[in-house]
């Protein structure tokens, strides 16, 4: 028997299985574990906290960011409508805002009119477009855009009177172009005196028979009316009594070629005489 085998009956080593006794062979070369061995458990360092819980602070600091923003441009969106309409100017009215240069009081906003300084408390004043505006001074009515009373001196002048049957009408009455007193129609804001011819009641005289023929040549009577009247001057500006003209006579000596009557009453009044009426203001005026 050869030395090379072992005896009949011993158990013979299985050269792929590692001895169970004794210390695990190295790892072979490059570190991988020889095959057959779990590999070691792997190395994760400390443990990381654990993930904080999701919270709705940012969804609420985003809601109230957005709350500001729409706010913001809610307000802006007013200040704009409220610079536009400022803009817009008031009114009149008032402003609110008191008007650099007019002399107005501050914080009040009231501008002024022309000529209020010299009738403020005249609610009838007015502005003239028309000659025949400044009548209105014979109602009390001071002309805002009237030239000043500054005296007799260079002072021009318009004369009016009314009519018997409708008092408060007032019509021109005639002035010589030839006095210095005298302003033609376009002129009016350079007037500054106002003659007021108001018809005297119960100066009517028996009337006068003239005979025409109206539109139809139908032949008319008509009751020509001689009366007085009084004159009273005025500072066109102011509507202040300044004068006294005298009594002015409207006299029925012949009746007129050209006549206006009251179809109704077949009447008419003569018409104040104009030289009495030239003869007045030239003894105020000159």
């Amino acid at each position: 028997m050869s030395d090379n085998y072992p005896p009949y009956g011993e158990q013979q080593p299985d050269p792929n299985v590692a001895p169970w006794s004794g210390p695990p062979a190295p790892p072979q070369q490059g570190g991988y574990l020889p095959y057959g061995q779990p590999p070691p458990p792997p190395h994760y360092g400390t443990p990381l906290p654990p993930a904080p819980n999701k919270s709705n602070k940012g969804l609420i600091i985003g809601l109230v960011a957005g709350a500001v923003v729409v706010i913001l441009a809610i307000c802006g969106a007013g200040i704009g409508i409220l610079l536009a309409y400022d803009d817009d100017e008031p009114a009149r009215g008032t402003s609110s805002t008191p008007t650099l240069g007019t002399g107005s009081t501050p914080g009040t906003g009231t501008v002024p009119t022309p000529g209020q300084a010299d009738s403020p408390n005249n609610n009838n004043s007015m502005t003239a477009r028309y000659s025949s505006d400044l009548s209105n001074v014979c109602e009390g009515s001071p002309i805002l855009n009237a030239a000043p009373y500054n005296g007799p001196a260079g002072a021009k002048a318009y004369t009016f009177s009314n009519n018997p049957d409708r008092p408060t009408y007032w019509s021109s009455k005639y002035v010589p172009s030839d006095k210095s007193y005298y302003a033609k129609g376009s002129d009016y804001e350079k007037v500054s005196v106002v003659g007021c011819l108001r018809f005297d009641e119960g100066s009517q005289g028996a009337p006068k028979k003239c005979q025409y023929k109206d539109k139809d040549e139908k032949q008319v009577t008509i009751d020509y009316v001689s009366s007085r009247y009084t004159l009273t001057l005025y500072a066109a500006k102011t509507a202040e009594k300044i004068g006294d003209g005298g009594t002015v006579t409207a006299p029925t000596n012949r009746c007129p070629s050209f006549i206006s009557y009251d179809k109704t009453t077949m009447r008419a009044y003569a018409a104040p005489d104009s030289g009495t009426i030239e003869a007045a203001l030239d003894k105020f005026l000159s």
